[in-house]
């Protein structure tokens, strides 16, 4: 697998530059996974020079995987470079919070998947969408997440028409019963949740909202 990114610590960024911290973990959780990334040289945010990095992890490569650009906005090149060099693009977004800008296709006979430019983002969708594609690489049946059950211990409103994954802790009641607890606060650009999340509590579109004790279903993360 090649993962495009951008400069990571310690080096300095230059202006208008972030460090690249999503490449980090999500090295970590393919490895995990059974993969291995091959990091790419830093793109620039250009078309050319996206399109540029993408052909050389075409490889000796099984899947493309880019963080970030995948969006349709005027700094979006991600797309536009793919498409340059043949795309056969089957998903340009999906209805989950964080992550609605993702896309997945091919490129000739490999696999491509672009994840959120967000760290946190990026991270979710790799647990959704990353770890099947994964395994069915490796030949592997188990595609689907395991979903686990227990009760929520903090009251969550109505969800919108996106399915919601909040990161939670969990803890175990007297009885044994899960006890999954959403943090506070689950903006996309807060990585301390995500670094002491346990799960992923499943919130379908247009759920209604829930007291804490109520039934919940949840995404159980790696150690």
């Amino acid at each position: 697998m090649s993962i495009a990114r951008s400069p990571p610590p310690p080096e300095t960024p230059s202006p208008w530059q972030i460090f690249d911290s999503a490449t980090f973990g999500l090295a970590g959780l393919i490895a995990a996974w059974g993969g291995e990334a091959r990091r790419l040289a830093v793109a620039k945010d250009d078309v050319a020079a996206i399109a540029r990095a993408a052909e050389e992890g075409l490889t000796n490569s099984d899947l493309l995987l880019l963080i970030g650009g995948a969006s349709v906005g005027d700094h979006d090149h991600a797309r536009p470079a793919l498409m340059r060099l043949g795309l056969e693009m089957k998903v340009g977004k999906v209805a989950v919070r964080p992550g609605k800008p993702l896309l997945s296709g091919r490129l000739g006979a490999m696999r491509v998947l672009g994840l959120p430019g967000n760290p946190v983002s990026a991270y979710v969708c790799a647990v959704l969408f990353l770890t099947p594609l994964i395994r069915k690489l490796l030949g592997r049946q188990d595609l689907d997440l395991s979903l686990a059950r227990g009760v929520l211990g903090r009251d969550v409103k109505t969800n919108d028409e996106r399915a919601d994954y909040l990161r939670a802790t969990l803890a175990l009641r007297a009885d044994g019963t899960p006890v999954a607890t959403p943090f506070p606060v689950q903006d996309s650009s807060m990585l301390v949740p995500l670094a002491g999340a346990d799960c992923l509590v499943v919130r379908a579109p247009h759920e209604p909202a829930a007291a804490a004790g109520s039934p919940c279903v949840f995404v159980k993360l790696d150690d």
